[in-house]
């Protein structure tokens, strides 16, 4: 029996996505790949959209998360910021308190399922 898992997402305003799942999911994968298109290829997100991302968490963020090195002989490379890793982190912290503060209301949901979906 596995109990249902949160997902969140922090909106500013009525729409505007500060932090959501797809973008620390992005942002483990490029520390792990160390490229960009690697990590978004491995997530199975097209580069567009892996960059559209990063430009927008760029855009919203006092810092940037990403420092890219322009291919060449050793064909360059994507790193993550100190801003990326505290991002990952508050975004991991609040996920875990959320589940923790949830998890009855998680198992009365569970409950509720078909046999098939628990």
């Amino acid at each position: 029996m596995t109990i249902p898992k949160l997902k969140l997402k922090l909106v500013l305003g009525s729409k505007d996505t500060i932090l959501g799942a797809g973008k620390i999911e992005l942002l483990k994968s490029i520390d792990r790949e160390k490229s960009l298109s690697k990590a978004a290829k491995k997530i199975g997100m097209s580069y567009r959209r892996a960059w559209l991302l990063i430009q927008e968490l760029n855009d919203s963020l006092s810092e940037p998360v990403l420092i890219t090195q322009i291919g060449g002989q050793y064909g360059g490379g994507s790193i993550l910021t100190p801003m990326a890793f505290r991002v990952i982190e508050i975004y991991d912290q609040l996920t875990e308190e959320a589940n923790n503060a949830t998890s009855s209301t998680r198992i009365a949901v569970l409950e509720l399922l078909k046999s098939n979906y628990r």
